[in-house]
């Protein structure tokens, strides 16, 4: 009896200790490790491209052209200034994320969030450009949303 116990335990293969079952604590995968990068990284780009555009409505704002009829007129400079405000403070929430702190997770949703509306209501003064920006704006979302930190 004891060879038949014996050969059965020999046949399944040895898998060694997982890393939840030493700590208690699930392990962090390389993607979400990634993802949490890019979105950090991503989140500081963005942030540095609204300063860009900020400070370019700011000093040249014959640079954008508005379009004819547009439901939400609001002046170029005043635009610059939205954007100079939203991209200093979306900077600076990529280096809480870089980090790793979990409230920096949801102020990054949030500064992306407002960045997205931002760029909607600015569609008009310079489309192709918005509608990029949108589009990092929702990978960034994604990105901070599907990422789980586990608990220390």
């Amino acid at each position: 009896m004891s060879e038949q116990v014996s050969s059965s335990q020999a046949s399944q293969p040895s898998r060694p200790p997982s890393r939840a079952s030493q700590d208690g604590r699930e392990p962090v995968s390389g993607w979400a490790v990634g993802l949490a990068t890019f979105a950090s990284v991503m989140i500081g780009v963005i942030g540095l491209f609204q300063i860009l555009e900020g400070l370019a409505a700011i000093f040249k704002n014959q640079f954008f052209v508005v379009a004819p009829n547009y439901v939400y007129s609001i002046d170029v400079t005043v635009w610059g200034w939205i954007h100079l405000i939203i991209g200093i403070l979306v900077f600076l929430a990529a280096f809480a994320i870089f980090s790793g702190q979990v409230w920096a997770r949801a102020v990054g949703i949030t500064f992306a969030v407002l960045n997205a509306i931002s760029q909607f209501l600015f569609l008009p003064h310079y489309p192709v450009w918005s509608i990029l920006m949108i589009a990092l704006d929702v990978a960034v979302i994604w990105a901070l949303c599907v990422y789980r930190r586990p608990a220390t």
